[in-house]
């Protein structure tokens, strides 16, 4: 017999919007008071839910709906020229699927990105305490997508595996000019969406789509594409 696991939100009070400073934002928090986030977590994610740390949330603010949860169907996928072009420039980088992790190399990495595209967020940390908070939880099973050029590591790719699909959780990549052409941040999606074909599952699940901001323009190349509306998951 199998037990019912009630799902319980809560909404987090106002808070300055990451996107847009002049607005607040305000969250659904699932309440894992029951330790069930292992066995809710696709439910959740299905229904446009994200995981930051170890907190499953989904914006529900007052007076903007601009946040849309966007999914890629994985067996339709055709990468369109420009991304052909991507995986071609990057046909020399190895690219392997390990264990999430925070050590040295990882942190280090993650500094760097940070400290040149995000400067003043409060998000750099060298501590892997604080990395782990912010990237990892013990009920899912996070991998981490790892693209190296001979021994150096370039990028990494923090995927949720599950049932019901991948979700990108986030990417971090060398900042350096040198890498610029490589266009890392896109060949990481490439490698997200080649893992989920490799272990048969139907979607790659991007996070949200902002409507004309211009930090998601990238994630509007990648179809087709599903956008979570009031009547379900349609073809964007």
């Amino acid at each position: 017999m199998t037990s019912e696991i009630t799902l319980r939100l809560l909404r987090t009070a106002p808070h300055a919007c990451g996107y847009w400073p002049e607005r607040s934002v305000r969250n659904l928090v699932f309440d894992d008071s029951a330790n069930a986030a292992d066995s809710v977590f696709p439910q959740l994610l299905s229904a446009g839910f994200r995981r930051s740390g170890s907190v499953i949330y989904r914006p529900r603010c007052d007076a903007c709906t601009a946040c849309i949860p966007v999914r890629v169907p994985v067996a339709g996928f055709r990468p369109d020229r420009t991304q052909r072009r991507c995986l071609a420039r990057n046909a020399d980088l190895e690219v392997t699927l390990e264990p999430s992790r925070n050590d040295d190399e990882v942190l280090a990495l993650y500094s760097r990105y940070i400290d040149a595209r995000h400067p003043g967020s409060g998000m750099s940390t060298d501590d892997a305490e604080e990395f782990a908070g912010m990237f990892l939880a013990d009920w899912v099973d996070t991998r981490f997508v790892c693209i190296r050029a001979s021994a150096q590591l370039l990028a990494v790719a923090v995927t949720d595996v599950t049932p019901i699909g991948c979700s990108a959780v986030y990417t971090f990549f060398d900042p350096a000019p040198e890498h610029g052409a490589r266009s890392l941040g896109t060949f990481a999606i490439l490698a997200q969406l080649a893992l989920a074909r490799t272990l048969q599952l139907p979607h790659l699940y991007l996070g949200y789509w902002l409507d004309q901001h211009p930090a998601m323009h990238y994630k509007h190349r990648f179809r087709p594409q599903q956008h979570l509306q009031p009547q379900g998951w349609m073809d964007a």
